[in-house]
């Protein structure tokens, strides 16, 4: 099974493992923040299930309906990832306001400090190497799977702290309030996914930090062509697609042309491994063809030639 797929999948088998604990647990325990974190490893379990089958999909290549390949459907995952998580913030307030002015009493102390520290760990565990795994393999649906994972840590750990408190103090309205603070923790989760999930779907462009560096790129064979210019990118899951307008002399051969668009392509899938660059080649029609040297094959006596112009 692909790296990306057996990631997805070990998320799928914590998920289920932890959701029907802390399910069990709340339900036994009386805590409302417990069962906050039931539906919150709940939605984790569908957020991964969707991961994991989105991943499969744009993995597959293009096809006579999608040319540019499956690549955003990881997109569409991270997308309505975000939208469960926003759903269920919203219900763990309503039910801990509920809580709150009902009032309602917590026992089983023990096993929740249990359970909740299980769940830190596990989580810990399972999100550092899904992290690892997002980065390597350029995945935002894995990214976005173990974002969720790594807010549950945080979550679980809040939740520990307060059966610790309710424990000593006997406070039990610090349940659903600490239930109220994990909603707002996930709501700032799917807030953050929908930005990095979204923007590819309306295919915008590349940060400024990834796109200087693409330029630098391109600057390493600037003694190969006269200038560049409409430079463009954007992303479909994990792939990258950039194309741009290279400036030549106008007397190369197409075979010298293409050798050079080829070494560029090649220099920028060394950095980006699901890279797909269009290079349109135009000839040099400046003022400098009027040099009769400039006109040859080899465009010695070109003038700018290896001194590209500045944007």
């Amino acid at each position: 099974m692909e790296v990306k797929s057996r990631a997805a999948l070990l998320s799928i088998l914590s998920n289920s493992l932890l959701t029907t604990l802390k399910l069990f647990v709340g339900i036994f325990t009386n805590s409302v923040s417990i069962l906050s974190e039931a539906i919150h490893s709940g939605l984790d379990l569908v957020a991964s299930l969707i991961a994991f089958f989105a991943i499969r999909i744009a993995n597959k290549p293009a096809d006579e309906d999608h040319h540019f390949g499956h690549g955003k459907y990881e997109n569409v995952s991270g997308t309505i990832e975000a939208l469960l998580i926003f759903v269920a913030a919203l219900w763990i307030i309503y039910e801990s306001l509920h809580k709150f002015f009902q009032g309602g009493q917590m026992q089983g102390f023990s096993l929740g400090i249990i359970v909740m520290g299980i769940s830190a760990l596990l989580n810990y565990i399972v999100s550092s190497h899904l992290y690892k795994v997002s980065i390597s393999e350029d995945s935002i649906a894995l990214e976005a799977d173990a974002l969720h994972l790594r807010t549950d840590v945080y979550t679980s750990l809040g939740v520990l702290l307060g059966i610790v408190i309710m424990y000593f103090t006997k406070w039990f309205f610090i349940d659903p309030l600490i239930a109220i603070i994990v909603a707002l923790f996930i709501m700032k989760e799917a807030i953050e996914i929908t930005k990095r999930a979204f923007n590819p779907l309306v295919d915008s462009s590349l940060d400024e930090e990834e796109e200087q560096a693409i330029r630098e790129i391109l600057i390493q064979h600037s003694a190969s062509f006269i200038e560049f210019h409409s430079l463009r990118t954007r992303k479909s899951g994990s792939e990258i697609h950039i194309d741009l307008h290279l400036v030549v002399p106008k007397k190369w051969s197409i075979e010298k042309v293409h050798a050079v668009c080829s070494e560029i392509e090649e220099n920028l899938k060394t950095k980006y491994t699901y890279c797909h660059c269009l290079i349109h080649a135009e000839p040099c029609t400046d003022v400098i063809m009027k040099n009769e040297d400039c006109n040859s094959s080899e465009g010695k006596g070109c003038p700018y030639l290896g001194k590209m112009k500045k944007d």
